[in-house]
């Protein structure tokens, strides 16, 4: 089977599932795993460059939508009649089953079932070792800055932070992506902010981008010097990997 990812979290899952000898194409932003960054590259994960995709001659594209915008690409697999399947997950408990959806797809079911079943298990027992700390500190975490954008209800980052002994502080909001200013992080007040830009890398953004902003200079996060510079390829894709990062997350939190 040829198989093409057009978006980083399905990515590491076809690795996980040790797909590797049968990818044959990735989107540009799937920059994890290391070993398989020399493979064609079919263009941003928001833009991909259906062309490309098509001259891979795939059996099979992962599709997302867990991204807006990535339904241009979806409509465009399905008008070139390019054999895929669409992952669209929004809350931690869907990634196991994105898993299986995968394994189905590409005849790895034993697989993907062992692999859905740690998945599961391991939030358990990260939720264990979190429950042990009776502080439940407010998160604020920061999707975009200009807008701001942040995750809402329903999202994997507020389980995350429910995971983890915490809550998301854009909770009570009934969607994915909150669109927010400045003024209503302030008025919400977090313990902590957890900077997760998508698509930028850590070493491009600095402490006082978010530290100096002027709205912000009485918050707790920013007295108490709990502004953290997180990677967000372990918090904004939903893939097995999200798991390393709340496992760090939990350790940064709970001192």
């Amino acid at each position: 089977m040829r198989i093409v990812s057009i978006c980083p979290s399905n990515t590491e899952i076809l690795y996980y599932l040790g797909l590797g000898e049968q990818v044959v194409g990735l989107d540009d932003h799937s920059d994890w795993p290391l070993e398989w960054q020399h493979l064609p590259k079919v263009g941003p994960d928001l833009t991909i460059d259906m062309d490309r995709v098509a001259a891979l001659k795939p059996d099979l594209v992962v599709a997302s939508l867990s991204v807006p915008g990535m339904e241009a690409n979806v409509e465009a697999l399905q008008s070139r009649g390019i054999p895929h399947i669409v992952l669209n997950p929004s809350r931690i408990n869907e990634i196991a089953a994105d898993i299986r959806l995968v394994g189905e797809a590409t005849d790895m079911h034993k697989q993907a079932d062992q692999l859905a079943t740690l998945f599961d298990e391991r939030v358990e027992t990260i939720r264990h070792r979190a429950s042990q700390y009776s502080h439940r500190p407010k998160l604020y975490w920061e999707w975009w800055p200009n807008p701001i954008y942040t995750p809402g209800e329903e999202n994997w980052l507020t389980d995350v932070s429910e995971i983890a002994g915490a809550i998301n502080v854009f909770r009570d909001y009934p969607v994915a992506n909150v669109k927010a200013t400045r003024e209503m992080v302030a008025e919400r007040d977090p313990d902590h902010i957890c900077v997760v830009w998508c698509g930028i890398e850590l070493k491009r953004i600095k402490p006082a981008m978010i530290t100096e902003r002027p709205e912000w200079q009485e918050m707790t996060a920013i007295r108490k010097h709990q502004v953290h510079l997180l990677e967000e390829g372990l918090y904004c894709r939903p893939s097995p990997r999200i798991l390393d990062g709340l496992d760090k997350l939990v350790s940064l939190i709970h001192p």
